[in-house]
C-alpha cells in the first residue's frame, strides 16, 4: 500500500517506466491502482528508434507485473514522507 498511496500522488506528472522487456515509455501518469497497474496520457517511446511501431501509441495501459521501475520526476519526491512511511510500514502501523 506504501507504494499505491504514493504514485496516487504523482497522478498528473511526467513518469517514464521502463518495462521487463527493455522497453522505456515517457508519459503523463493519470491513473494507478492497488496493483499497481498505471495508465499514461501523451506517451513517447525513450528509445523511439528500436521501437518504431510504438511511435502512433499516445495512450497506454500497463499491467503492473511487466513494470521493471518507474523513474519518477526529480521535484516530486519528497524524501521525509518516504522515511516516515516507509519507518510506520516496518513498524506494522
Amino acid at each position: 500500500m506504501l507504494f499505491f498511496s504514493y504514485f496516487k500522488d504523482l497522478v498528473g506528472r511526467e513518469v517514464t517506466v521502463e518495462l521487463k522487456n527493455d522497453l522505456a515509455i515517457r508519459g503523463t501518469l493519470h491513473s494507478v491502482d492497488q496493483y499497481l497497474n498505471i495508465k499514461l496520457e501523451n506517451t513517447r517511446v525513450v528509445d523511439q528508434e528500436k521501437y518504431p511501431h510504438m511511435l502512433s501509441v499516445r495512450n497506454c495501459f500497463i499491467r503492473g507485473s511487466v513494470v521493471r521501475y518507474v523513474q519518477l520526476p526529480p521535484e516530486g519526491v519528497d524524501i521525509e514522507l518516504l522515511h516516515d512511511a516507509t519507518r510506520r510500514e516496518a513498524r506494522g502501523g
